[in-house]
């Protein structure tokens, strides 16, 4: 871990020399961080404070704009469903029964079936060359999926868009954790999912433009289908030119600067990239409490999620609004999100715990569902700002993937949690749609019900986490102290950069804790490829 000292003039933060060092043998399982480490040949042996604000401002600049929009794309395609559900996709393909549901949970049953794979891709191969390759390839699926006019059809495009999406989520979360400090993280997470919310207002705006389209030689949804995936298509070969691999491969970065981009992350704890499948790693996923805690809070989330996003143009409709107008009234809804999510970033940094942010946020989601399952029907007015409260649901979402991310380490070990919490999303939202039917209209009862139940759930596993994740800290401590380091560590991960500057945040918290921080870099184990179960400097976060 970099060493922050305040300075008189300038804080230098100092990288310990026998990292740079070409004798320094590595193990072979090292990570990929530590070996560029090893062998870069300019003199890095400090760097300032402003030279690192300077690295994160152009990662700022460069990657975070690719994933926000990478997101986008996905949930605009994904969403294209729900847009098209007012324009009589029903009568135009044919569909019956239950098949409209089908096709919104058939994209899950891809999604969840990828994931392991997924995740080995997400160890062995490129990121950036992963995430260019799947927004190709989902893209085309979406403008073939314009030439379909029936159930059968529809359902087989459906699950290739999924199996290709399959990859978005997994590459952002794995690109967060390499490009950002733990601390940085939260909100950035918080900001490529409220693209689920831009979605939402720019899909309503696209649906109500091309919607308006009228022509004998294609159905509305057609149009809308091809209109969508010709744009991703495009933005594919954007990103395939202009998106890195690793902070050591970014042609954006001097070599000074990749050094730093690869320094600042030590404080993490956990690893960068391998490109090494560690079947140990795999081993201790499964065998990891947390894995479970996780996968069961995403759950509980997804499934009102997965039913809200398929619905929730038919239940506003369902109001007493026109086809039109419940596409005008689903731009708030998109516009609700982004703020939710967004001020739950802002909020968890403040208060240092993402899980009182997911308890806080489920609250007006409950009001919300209470209100649309109570208020009469002629009260229009009510049930709309109800289903406004519901849309605060997506602040948790976010939550879940940057409170599992910043609390599992090891390079193989990241991206089967990963995988598994995935797999937990798209268990959440093949089942989410099945709870609801068009002959459920115009109360959607038995749908919001049990949303309104899995809300409580959230809740309550949020709090249990937190309580475990107290209990591991206290377990590391005690590690530590019978290795004969402090008790208790600073982690500078999760402090803003201001307060590492300063000095301020480490005082305060050696002061009430009696203790010292723990410079020694001899055994830091922060660029290698170890889990954080193994790991007894790492420390988790609430």
């Amino acid at each position: 871990m970099a060493t922050n000292k305040p300075a008189h003039h300038e804080d230098v933060i100092t990288v310990a020399p026998d990292i740079n060092s070409h004798a320094q043998p590595l193990p072979r399982k090292a990570d990929k961080a530590a070996k560029f480490l090893a062998t870069v040949n300019e003199d890095v042996s400090s760097f300032t404070y402003e030279e690192e604000k300077k690295v994160l401002r152009k990662i700022d600049m460069r990657v975070l704009p690719i994933v926000l929009l990478a997101y986008f794309f996905q949930q605009l395609d994904k969403s294209s469903l729900s847009y098209v559900s007012i324009f009589g996709l029903q009568t135009d393909a044919h569909l019956h029964g239950k098949q409209y549901s089908w096709l919104g949970s058939i994209l899950y049953f891809a999604q969840l079936v990828m994931q392991p794979l997924v995740a080995f891709f997400l160890v062995k191969l490129p990121t950036g060359k992963i995430l260019a390759a799947a927004i190709f390839l989902w893209g085309s699926s979406l403008c073939i999926m314009a030439a379909c006019t029936n159930f059968p059809s529809l359902l087989g495009l459906r699950f290739c868009l999924g199996t290709f999406e399959a990859f978005i989520a997994p590459c952002c979360v794995a690109i967060t954790q390499m490009w950002w400090r733990r601390g940085e993280q939260t909100f950035r997470t918080g900001l490529w999912n409220a693209m689920n919310g831009v979605t939402a207002i720019v899909g309503s705006l696209f649906t109500y433009g091309l919607g308006s389209i009228h022509t004998d030689r294609m159905f509305k949804y057609q149009i809308i289908f091809l209109f969508c995936g010709l744009l991703t298509v495009v933005y594919s070969i954007i990103v395939f030119l202009v998106m890195p691999d690793s902070p050591m491969e970014g042609k954006f970065l001097s070599e000074r600067e990749k050094v730093i981009a690869v320094e600042r992350l030590r404080a993490n704890q956990m690893g960068i990239i391998s490109r090494q499948w560690r079947w140990d790693h795999v081993k201790e996923t499964f065998l990891d409490p947390k894995t479970y805690l996780w996968f069961l809070l995403i759950v509980a989330i997804s499934i009102p999620s997965g039913g809200i996003s398929t619905f929730g143009n038919l239940i506003v409709k369902d109001f007493g609004y026109s086809n039109f107008q419940a596409i005008c009234f689903n731009i708030p809804f998109g516009a609700i999100q982004i703020v939710a999510i967004v001020l739950g970033g802002w909020a968890a940094g403040k208060l240092k715990s993402k899980g009182w942010v997911i308890v806080i946020g489920c609250v007006p989601t409950v009001i919300g569902t209470v209100l649309m399952l109570t208020v009469p029907r002629h009260n229009k007015g009510v049930l709309l700002f109800g289903y406004y409260l519901v849309s605060c649901l997506a602040v948790v979402t976010p939550m879940v993937y940057a409170w599992q991310a910043q609390n599992t380490a090891g390079d193989t070990k990241r991206k089967c949690t990963s995988g598994v919490v995935f797999v937990g999303m798209c268990t959440g939202n093949i089942i989410g749609p099945q709870l609801y039917s068009p002959d459920q209209a115009p109360q959607y009862r038995p749908g919001l019900i049990s949303n309104m139940v899995l809300f409580v759930i959230v809740g309550i596993i949020s709090i249990l986490i937190m309580i475990y994740l107290k209990f591991l800290n206290r377990y590391h401590g005690r590690l530590r102290e019978q290795a004969g380091k402090s008790t208790n560590r600073v982690d500078e991960s999760m402090m803003d950069k201001s307060e590492v500057r300063t000095g301020k945040a480490v005082a305060m918290e050696l002061e009430e804790a009696g203790q010292t921080p723990q410079n020694d870099l001899a055994d830091d184990k922060g660029l290698d490829d170890v889990t954080d179960l193994k790991n007894e400097d790492f420390i988790y976060v609430y």
